[in-house]
């Protein structure tokens, strides 16, 4: 049988070790990085707050900067054509939508993979036939699916705007060991500052069809709103939904408290 003392004190050593192993200084690289890593900018959206709703022509503008700036690398593997007609979308354009992008397929002829022009039903399709061939097509890094984007990283839409937004030259302060390498570009929002995608955005890069002017800051903020909506379509529902629950219990409990004081006044006197 272990006497008390003697596990005490092996419960005193291990409780040591383990603070000595998760409380270990960082590297002086790390601690550097941190020291020039900025905190995400707050974006504003539509869809924020305690009444929220979707503003469907940014949406619309923001599924537009996707499909022609963020589409030649990143998939959105978990929304679907049809998906896009709750934008404000008609069925007929819908299907032209669909239709302008090539999905995988089989050719029925031969059983060879092939392509066709995509339907409704399909989810959008990933830019890259595989991972092996999106890494050597990004300098061996490999682009995240944006479906669940701002959800997935920490901040959320301001961490996106901000990324989307946040290239620059390095400073001139900034420690050799920090500064970016070959196919690095250097963004002071990013955990490491340093990364491999190049500034997707620049002035004028798509025409928007309600002739808003497609500034860096414009694009940024449309397609960060669009990846709100892919990664919670339902938001704007469930907080309504949320809102109706809470009212009926409001006035259910008001009820119930009259019923209480109307039951028991009878049995006080």
């Amino acid at each position: 049988m272990v006497r008390p003392l003697g596990f005490l004190v092996g419960l005193g050593f291990i409780t040591a070790l383990v603070l000595a192993i998760f409380t270990t200084p960082l590297s002086n690289e790390h601690n550097a990085a941190h020291d020039f890593h900025k905190e995400p900018k707050h974006l504003k959206l539509a869809s924020d707050g305690l009444k929220p709703h979707w503003d469907k022509q940014q949406l619309q503008r923001g599924m537009q900067v996707y499909k022609e700036v963020c589409s030649a690398c990143h998939s959105l593997h978990l929304v679907a054509f049809r998906d896009i007609g709750d934008l404000g979308y008609t069925e007929g354009q819908v299907k032209t939508f669909a239709k302008g992008f090539q999905v995988p397929s089989i050719n029925p002829d031969t059983g060879e993979p092939a392509t066709r022009d995509g339907l409704p039903s399909d989810y959008f399709p990933s830019p890259y036939a595989n991972e092996t061939a999106a890494r050597a097509a990004n300098n061996n890094a490999l682009p995240p699916d944006l479906s669940l984007i701002t959800k997935a990283r920490e901040g959320g839409k301001d961490y996106v705007y901000s990324l989307l937004t946040g290239f620059q030259n390095p400073p001139a302060n900034l420690p050799a060991e920090l500064k970016p390498g070959t196919g690095l570009h250097y963004n002071p929002y990013f955990a490491n500052l340093n990364l491999a995608m190049a500034p997707p955005l620049a002035d004028g890069q798509v025409t928007y069809a309600d002739g808003t002017k497609a500034s860096v800051d414009q694009m940024a903020k449309d397609v960060t709103a669009f990846l709100v909506w892919t990664a919670e379509p339902k938001l704007v529902k469930r907080v309504q939904v949320g809102w109706a629950v809470f009212i009926f219990l409001l006035i259910f409990s008001g009820l119930t408290y009259l019923s209480y004081r109307n039951i028991w006044a009878d049995k006080k006197h």
